[in-house]
């Protein structure tokens, strides 16, 4: 997490944002039911153990969107009730469908952006431009397990800075997707729609990383932690289950996610990932509330909640 540079605080307030925990060896395999901060299933695997990615299932239709356009509105006008913007961006791979909100506001992602700092490195091993050493790839998993911060600065250094974000753009054909204004890697900006198609791209091997790279980043997604190290926040760390894995808690789900505060009155809460055993569906939705950041957690998970009912598409 980090705080928007754009907005003054108080140094008596207690404004926290995110970053992911690491948590050991633990392997998120499916999200959390609600009511509970832990996975409904769960799998130990060492850091760097990649489980194989299953097929796609054959194309058909998918019966979780029948009605999802009008549960997204739904959605998107109770949190507008609450105070909140959601925008959202869903695609069932093996079709072609995608459903919105019609929100297509661009924002501040926060530690998605590990996403393009890790896609970038991995390309760049791949092609032998550069070698990562054991403690490099530990380094790795914990900076998409559990978003640690400082190992995204030393790869964002490394590697260029903004030119990461200049060069995963080009590749993925990102047209709303723009490198930081200031050089810091949290403050790259993004749209659902178009994180919704760099997932698509890297499982479907289009945007250029190979598979056996893309899998890195997808297992280790998958494995990502229930809380994140923050030393921003009371106690240290920030819970992470928000959106995606405990709106979606009967679905296999691989996540990363992002949280900033600060950003004019609002928190930025930012859920991604891949979802279901077979990788059809990609999803992204963020939601910008004022508030505390339990709140605004709620609400975003609530709004997952209300477009899937029952925590399965």
């Amino acid at each position: 997490m980090r705080r928007s540079p754009w907005m003054l605080v108080r140094a008596s307030a207690a404004l926290v944002g995110g970053t992911l925990a690491l948590a050991g060896c633990e392997a998120q395999v499916h999200g959390s039911p609600p009511g509970q901060s832990g996975p409904l299933l769960t799998v130990v695997a060492p850091m760097g153990t990649m489980a194989p990615l299953p097929e796609t299932s054959p194309d058909e239709p998918a019966v979780g969107f029948n009605g999802l356009a009008d549960r997204e509105r739904y959605a998107t006008d109770v949190a507008a009730q609450a105070g909140a913007k959601l925008t959202v961006a869903i695609l069932d791979r093996n079709t072609g469908q995608s459903v919105t909100n019609g929100n297509g506001m661009a924002f501040a992602i926060a530690s998605v952006a590990k996403l393009f700092i890790a896609d970038d490195l991995l390309l760049q091993v791949s092609r032998g431009e550069t070698t990562l050493s054991p403690e490099d790839s530990q380094s790795l998993d914990v900076m998409l397990r559990a978003s640690d911060d400082s190992a995204a600065e030393v790869f964002w250094n490394r590697s260029g800075g903004s030119a990461i974000i200049d060069r995963v753009v080009a590749r993925y054909g990102l047209g709303a997707t723009r490198p930081p204004f200031n050089g810091r890697w949290f403050n790259t900006t993004s749209t659902a729609a178009d994180l919704v198609r760099y997932y698509d791209m890297l499982l479907a091997g289009t945007g250029g990383l190979p598979a056996e790279q893309a899998s890195v980043i997808l297992s280790n997604l998958a494995a990502s932690t229930p809380t994140a190290p923050d030393g921003m926040v009371p106690g240290g760390v920030y819970p992470q289950r928000f959106g995606i894995p405990e709106g979606l808690f009967a679905e296999p789900v691989a996540v990363k996610q992002g949280w900033m505060c600060c950003v004019g009155a609002d928190w930025m809460h930012l859920s991604t990932g891949v979802i279901g055993p077979d990788r059809r569906y990609v999803m992204a939705i963020g939601s910008m509330r004022a508030g505390n950041d339990d709140i605004a957690r709620q609400t975003i998970t609530e709004a997952v909640k209300t477009m899937f009912p029952g925590g399965r598409i």
